[in-house]
């Protein structure tokens, strides 16, 4: 099978969900979506967990699923500080998502111009 594909195909399916796609855009700017926490920088170590689950409005083990599912997808980054988790995004790795679908994009579009 295509490693590519398979890649990005894991990639979009942790995409495909509303609630983790709210998360991905928090994460995206945590300073704008988060207070300051008391421990750890929001943008260098992540956002606590708990923050995240009082700003979504679903259960701990909801929110540390779907923070799961995308940190298997590499799409975020998970560190241990004290008690807590905190979650960081990989913006590289969405940068992999528009390049390939960028790619299937030119690719398609030249087969849909008229001939000459």
């Amino acid at each position: 099978m295509n490693k590519r594909a398979t890649t990005t195909a894991d990639l979009l399916r942790a995409l495909g969900n509303e609630q983790r796609l709210i998360i991905l855009e928090w994460l995206a700017d945590p300073r704008a979506h988060f207070p300051e926490q008391q421990d750890g920088d929001l943008v260098k170590d992540g956002v606590c967990v708990g923050f995240i689950t009082e700003k979504i409005g679903l259960s701990q083990p909801t929110v540390t699923g779907h923070l799961q599912y995308l940190s298997k997808a590499g799409i975020v980054t998970s560190k241990r500080i004290k008690n807590w988790v905190f979650y960081k995004l990989v913006p590289e790795r969405l940068d992999e998502a528009t390049t390939v679908l960028s790619e299937l994009a030119t690719l398609a579009s030249r087969q849909h111009q008229p001939s000459e």
